[in-house]
C-alpha cells in the first residue's frame, strides 16, 4: 500500500489558495463505507458533480476519489473509493471536503462564490461620510437572503451587513479587494 499523497498547508491553513471548501463529511452511513455529507454548494447536490475530493487533516490536504453519491432524505451520502467498512469510513468523518479553484463553474457578471467575498475589505458610505467596517469573515445563508459577517480590526466590532446587490451592497471590487456598502454606522 501506497502512502496517501498530503500537501502541507500554506502560513493560512489553505493549499496555496488553490483549495474552495464545499462542504464536510459528518458521519458514517450503514456498513459499507459510505459517509453523510453536509454540502455548502448550492443546489446542495452540486458537491456530486466533483469526483476527485481533497480532505483536510492534521498532516493537510488529502485526496480522495468518490465513487459514488445520491440524496438521502435531507442531506447526501457518498461512498469514497476503497472505503467498504464502517470503522475505515468513521477516520474520514469530521474532516472539510475542498475542491480545486480551477473546477468551479464560470459565474456571470456581478455574481461571486462566497469565497470571493471572504477577507474584502468593507467601506461604508453613509451620511455623506465613508466608514472602515472591517473585513468579511464569513457569510451566512438565512433563508430571506445571506449576510456578510463583518469584523473590525484587531478584534474589533463585528456587523452583520444583509447581502441584497442595489440595496445595501452598492459595489463590489474584487481587484481592489473592497466591497462598498450603504450601512449605518451604529447598527
Amino acid at each position: 500500500m501506497t502512502a496517501p499523497v498530503v500537501l502541507d498547508l500554506d502560513s493560512s491553513g489553505s493549499k496555496s489558495g488553490d483549495l474552495v471548501t464545499v462542504g464536510r463529511i459528518t458521519a458514517v452511513y450503514g456498513v459499507r463505507g459510505w459517509v453523510k455529507v453536509h454540502s455548502y454548494t448550492e443546489p446542495m447536490d452540486n458537491i456530486l458533480q466533483f469526483d476527485q475530493w481533497w480532505l483536510q487533516g492534521a498532516k493537510g490536504w488529502e485526496p480522495v476519489q468518490v465513487d459514488a453519491g445520491r440524496q438521502h432524505g435531507k442531506g447526501l451520502v457518498v461512498h469514497i473509493e476503497g472505503v467498504d467498512d464502517r470503522d475505515l469510513a468513521a477516520g474520514f468523518c469530521q474532516r472539510d471536503i475542498a475542491i480545486s479553484r480551477d473546477l468551479m463553474p464560470e459565474l456571470e457578471e456581478g455574481e461571486y462564490y462566497w469565497h470571493q467575498l471572504e477577507g474584502l475589505r468593507v467601506i461604508s458610505r453613509f451620511g455623506g461620510g465613508e466608514h472602515d467596517f472591517g473585513t468579511v469573515v464569513r457569510l451566512m445563508e438565512t433563508g430571506a437572503n445571506d449576510v456578510l459577517v463583518v469584523r473590525g480590526d484587531a478584534g474589533g466590532r463585528e456587523r452583520l451587513i444583509p447581502y441584497l446587490p442595489g440595496e445595501f451592497i452598492t459595489a463590489i471590487d474584487l481587484d481592489a479587494g473592497v466591497i462598498t456598502v450603504t450601512w449605518d454606522p451604529e447598527f
